[in-house]
């Protein structure tokens, strides 16, 4: 599989001579968008390699791994069942209606019974729920979503930096294994205290040469503000690449910005990730009625 990368080209990259370049893992899949193409690969085969009728998952209510998760399950001949972070609302947002439309069974819990997705009791209430189940953690991030997301990297991605989202640790741990010594990865995470995540990240890449920028999150994750969507929708006015709210177009406002500000060398390169996430573009204009593009 051929993956997409576009060179930018806009006043301030020439004006600070460094190059940027965007790989377009958004387009990799229409539903199964960009990072959660590469985390579920391994997952549904060894899904179906175990004999498992059913995959389990957890989401919030505009979650990206929910929605792609409905869509490969159905693809696959799967059922799916989500277990979403909060009360059930009417009508459903965009991201649940999607889930449901894909044949996925909505369970809703509380945010402190969600807190315990991982704990062995909770998973043994999910299994007398619903019976026996392939699991999948939040974000779809485990060993074998690493193993999918190295795959992201190609030969030719030779760039002195990468950039990506942070979100679950998953994307960006595959990207660390993947990429050679001289490069320098740059996680721009997208919720608030990242210590643990820090944690199972260097538990999970075999390399040290990555940093994460705190700076960019913003209101915090999920949360949005007249500058980012300002932002987002100029960036696909000028470059005609559409961004998502809670991780791309932080990254994205964060890497012009450091660029404005030199961080980057005279004549160094940079290739920013396009983790996907686009579905939850249209959930988030309808709450916060605000327009973001699709």
């Amino acid at each position: 599989m051929e993956l997409q990368t576009q060179e930018i080209s806009i006043p301030l990259l020439k004006e600070k001579e460094v190059r940027l370049f965007i790989k377009r893992i958004d387009k990799v899949h229409p539903f199964v968008s960009g990072n959660k193409w590469f985390k579920l690969k391994y997952n549904l085969l060894e899904a179906k390699k175990q004999n498992y009728k059913t995959l389990l998952t957890f989401g919030g209510a505009y979650s990206n791994h929910i929605a792609a998760t409905a869509f490969a399950a159905h693809e696959k001949g799967l059922k799916s069942i989500g277990v979403i972070r909060g009360e059930e609302h009417f009508p459903l947002n965009p991201t649940l209606q999607f889930a449901r439309e894909n044949g996925m069974e909505l369970h809703y819990v509380s945010r402190s019974e969600y807190r315990e997705k991982a704990a062995p009791d909770f998973l043994e209430k999910l299994k007398a729920k619903f019976g026996s189940f392939y699991l999948i953690p939040e974000g779809g991030t485990n060993e074998l979503a690493i193993q999918g997301t190295a795959e992201i990297l190609e030969e030719n991605d030779t760039q002195d930096y990468i950039c990506c989202a942070v979100g679950t640790g998953g994307t960006i741990s595959g990207i660390i294994n993947a990429s050679n010594p001289k490069q320098t990865v740059i996680g721009f995470p997208a919720i608030k205290g990242i210590d643990a995540l820090e944690k199972d990240i260097e538990s999970w890449v075999n390399s040290t040469n990555y940093k994460f920028i705190n700076t960019y999150i913003g209101k915090g994750y999920a949360k949005t503000s007249e500058e980012l969507v300002q932002f987002i929708n100029e960036f696909n006015t000028a470059c005609n690449i559409p961004l998502d709210a809670i991780y791309t177009g932080k990254m994205m406002l964060g890497v012009l910005d450091l660029i404005g500000k030199d961080y980057f060398p005279k004549g160094s390169s940079i290739l920013a990730i396009h983790t996907g996430g686009l579905q939850g573009n249209k959930g988030m204009s309808e709450r916060l009625g605000v327009k973001l593009p699709s």
